[in-house]
């Protein structure tokens, strides 16, 4: 018989490195026909960074994402990058980038506020003008301020910055200090169907609210969130590595070593809470590695709701649940 029950986790998880330097730097250069070129060491790994970054410049510099050309991961052109590691991308290299396109602005500010008669501070970047705050028909294209920078001021509009987070050092005696400059949080439901005749385990509904800080591209962040309940999943049920009494992997490779195919996957609704950080850029501080976090520990307090029995061990597959329903049926015979 197949009894259905839900489970809630909920996590925070750290954003980069423990007390450590953790820094990342980003090079932007404004072009001649309106458009930038990011340098950046980050890595591209399908999470979708390179067009955060881009979007990161492109609302500093106030043109759209498409005109903003990212160079990345080349040691031989690209400043220094800790890593794609840490779900620290969005929030310490894009602070770089953001940063470094500052940077930028300000060196465009200082041609085109004598070109419009004001003072540098009462410009703004919009729709890619260099543009009298309040008074946006007095402007001038972006790319012909930075023409005008190249050409006649000598002073072209290029920015380099680098951000490393502030922590402080824990204390040796009390454990206090400020290992990490930010957090995420999030809290995942999840709703199953448990077979207590034969242990089988069906995810069929998992409810993911996650505080990312401001999302820059909602889209990959569901995406993300989506993407790390299909390893939780895996990690809960599916995923083992079995050796033989000589220490040999049994299932070294993907013909028996079982990963969730799309078929496994429960439906999945993502909320992302409305947050700003005032040390992010934007507001963001990032998603990554805590999006698998609270899944299987969902999972397992739904099974728990479901027949009454606690998995202690990953991944609980049927046949621990089974062993863990017929010891709690012969324990409640044996107290009768």
């Amino acid at each position: 018989m197949k009894k259905r029950g839900r489970g809630i986790a909920c996590m925070w998880y750290p954003i980069g490195f423990t007390v450590a330097a953790n820094p990342s730097a980003a090079v932007v250069k404004v072009n001649e026909d309106g458009t930038a070129t990011l340098l950046t060491g980050t890595v591209e790994t399908g999470q979708g960074s390179l067009t955060i970054l881009a979007q990161i410049v492109a609302q500093e510099l106030g043109i759209s994402t498409d005109d903003v050309h990212v160079v990345s991961a080349d040691t031989d052109t690209t400043p220094m990058d800790t890593g794609a590691i840490a779900s620290r991308t969005t929030y310490v290299t894009g602070n770089a980038a953001r940063l470094a396109a500052e940077k930028a602005k300000l060196i465009l500010f200082d041609v085109a506020a004598p070109l419009l008669g004001v003072k540098p501070h009462q410009l703004e970047c919009k729709d890619h003008k260099i543009q009298v705050q309040g008074f946006p028909q007095r402007s001038l294209h972006i790319g012909d301020v930075s023409d005008h920078a190249r050409g006649v001021t000598g002073s072209p509009p290029v920015g380099s910055a680098t951000f490393n987070p502030a922590t402080v050092a824990l204390d040796p005696e009390t454990g206090q200090g400020k290992p990490f400059a930010t957090y995420v949080y999030a809290t995942q439901i999840a709703e199953v169907d448990v077979d207590d005749e034969t242990g089988e385990v069906e995810v069929l509904r998992i409810v993911a609210s996650h505080d990312c800080g401001t999302a820059i591209n909602p889209m990959l962040v569901e995406g993300q969130v989506e993407g790390g309940i299909s390893m939780g999943v895996g990690f809960a049920l599916e995923e083992e590595m079995l050796f033989d009494a000589t220490g040999r992997n049994l299932n070294p490779n993907l013909t028996n070593y079982i990963m969730p195919t799309s078929l496994d996957m429960p439906n999945i609704e993502v909320d992302i809470v409305d947050s700003y950080d005032p040390t992010g850029p934007f507001g963001a501080k990032g998603v990554g590695e805590p999006t698998c976090v609270s899944t299987a520990a969902a999972i397992l307090n739904a099974i728990h709701d479901a027949v009454g029995v606690r998995i202690t061990s990953l991944p609980a597959t049927a046949e621990k649940v089974y062993t863990a329903i017929k010891a709690k049926r012969q324990l409640a015979i044996t107290a009768g």
